[in-house]
């Protein structure tokens, strides 16, 4: 198994593995191009894929992937945040082109809303002056409510496409479900009016284990520019997003917890001896937040 495109003709394993994309601690040592932390600093950050391993007592990342914890959460609290947060920012920001500028107003739906992305993302476009719709299991509808959703549909009262129909079209849809929903989810939206939907539910993965690198890259890029096109000549635009590290990103973030705007959504906490345990209950799907493992005893 390979994570680091970079070393594709490497012939030495990764294996054991150790996972874990998340991190929030404090700083131990720093490279000697490193300005902006010193030993001591809490921080945060989601790492690259080809540098997981934050089940971890120490994490290497680079100075550009990491950012000032938020003054007021725990280091447990905040180790919720990172991946999610800069997947929701990805797909909402630097895709969609929402920002606190341009947001105001604007009818938003987003589909699975209950997970670690979908709370991020409806805590983030509500704090930008967005009308959220929040699609999830009825267990889950108090939360959404809690987070500030404007409306919020159980998937499970009847068809979903049908309830969706009722209600005034969309400016933007944050697909986190993916399947059979992209047929009929781009039918919600504003036509010729620059609404956009956003899936983070792609074939990458897949084109790559079932064709190989190149292969499965090309087989992806034909795919998007081809669904791409499709969309635009019906007066939409569709979208695929991706989790992207970024520090400057975390550091907005940041600002938007401190200021109460966002708040972490934790469903467990386990110990580091649960791993196992906790990987279990996210095999189960249906999470409500993040599952966060605390490496150490301290909080």
């Amino acid at each position: 198994m390979k994570r680091d495109p970079l070393k594709l003709k490497s012939e030495d394993t990764e294996f054991p593995l150790t996972l874990g994309r998340d991190v929030s601690g404090v700083v131990m040592e720093c490279g000697l191009a490193v300005s902006y932390f010193k030993p001591g600093d809490e921080v945060w950050a989601a790492i690259p894929p080809w540098k997981q391993g934050t089940l971890s007592e120490f994490v290497v990342a680079s100075g550009n992937e990491v950012s000032f914890k938020p003054k007021c959460l725990s280091h447990t609290e905040a180790a919720s945040l990172p991946y999610v947060g800069l997947t929701a920012w990805s797909a909402v920001n630097q895709v969609g082109g929402l920002n606190q500028s341009n947001c105001s107003g604007k009818r938003v739906l987003i589909l699975g809303a209950s997970g670690g992305v979908g709370t991020f993302a409806v805590q983030l476009l509500k704090a930008w002056g967005a009308h959220v719709t929040a699609v999830c299991s009825h267990d889950a509808s108090t939360l959404m409510k809690r987070l500030g959703a404007d409306d919020v549909i159980d998937y499970k009262s009847g068809n979903l496409e049908e309830q969706l129909k009722t209600l005034p079209l969309f400016d933007f849809i944050l697909d986190n479900v993916g399947g059979s929903t992209e047929k009929w989810a781009l039918d919600l939206l504003k036509k010729w009016s620059g609404a956009t939907y956003v899936t983070l539910v792609t074939p990458f993965l897949i084109n790559m284990d079932r064709l190989g690198v190149a292969d499965g890259m090309l087989q992806t890029g034909f795919t998007v520019g081809s669904k791409t096109v499709k969309h635009l000549l019906k007066g939409v635009h569709y979208r695929w997003a991706f989790f992207m590290a970024s520090g400057p990103s975390l550091d907005e973030i940041a600002e938007l917890v401190d200021s109460g705007k966002i708040q972490p959504v934790i469903d467990e906490v386990f110990s580091f001896s649960e791993v196992p345990k906790a990987f279990q209950k996210l095999e189960g799907g249906h999470a409500r937040g993040k599952t966060v493992i605390n490496v150490i005893s301290k909080k």
